[in-house]
């Protein structure tokens, strides 16, 4: 039986893949400084943020994600030598997503930029929860909803996965769990410039 995907592709095609959409999953804005540095960083941020400094992400197990092309273009980088991996295409800077830096805690926030090829609300739904509202750019600034439940969702695919032990099966870490490329992590005042940036789209 033929398993439902979703497209993921980059902007420039280079890199292409699909999304089982067999799971469960979660869809947020979150509107912290560090999703919206991360914007920055890729340049323009426009292409990422929302008018208020929110990014769309599809949070789901690392397993459902697949590159079937182009797997060489993916880089990463860090916010601090703590911070997590946050993923691109290196060919055209379009986001992929955020995991943490250990793949035995299988978690991933996909940017929608991957996967705008093709509806969204079909595959994930629509957005469940807006957080980190605080740091939201302008005023009135949006209302935190969804919390809880992304949180017990979220536990719920991470021990799933964990269980079953498809949390091996990431295109973002390889056999031995090290990143597929090698961390650009960036100085204290980068960081801190990427952070305070004018935002919005």
């Amino acid at each position: 039986m033929n398993t439902a995907t979703h497209p993921l592709r980059c902007h420039c095609g280079r890199l292409q893949g699909h999304v089982t959409l067999e799971g469960r999953n979660t869809r947020v804005v979150c509107y912290c400084k560090d999703c919206q540095a991360f914007a920055r960083f890729l340049d323009p941020a426009g292409r990422v943020l929302d008018a208020q400094g929110g990014s769309d992400v599809v949070q789901l197990a690392p397993h459902r994600i697949h590159i079937d092309q182009g797997a060489e273009h993916l880089a990463v980088m860090r916010l601090s030598p703590q911070g997590m991996l946050r993923w691109y295409a290196a060919c055209c800077r379009t986001p992929i997503g955020n995991t943490l830096a250990r793949h035995d805690r299988p978690f991933t926030g996909l940017l929608v930029q991957c996967l705008d090829s093709a509806p969204l609300e079909p595959s994930f739904g629509p957005v469940g929860a807006r957080v980190n509202t605080q740091s939201a750019i302008g005023e009135p600034k949006p209302r935190t909803s969804g919390l809880l439940r992304t949180m017990w969702t979220i536990l719920g695919m991470v021990l799933g996965s964990r269980l079953s032990g498809r949390y091996r099966n990431t295109p973002f870490f390889d056999a031995a769990g090290a990143p597929v490329a090698t961390p650009q992590v960036l100085s204290a005042d980068e960081r801190a410039r990427l952070r305070a940036a004018p935002g919005g789209a």
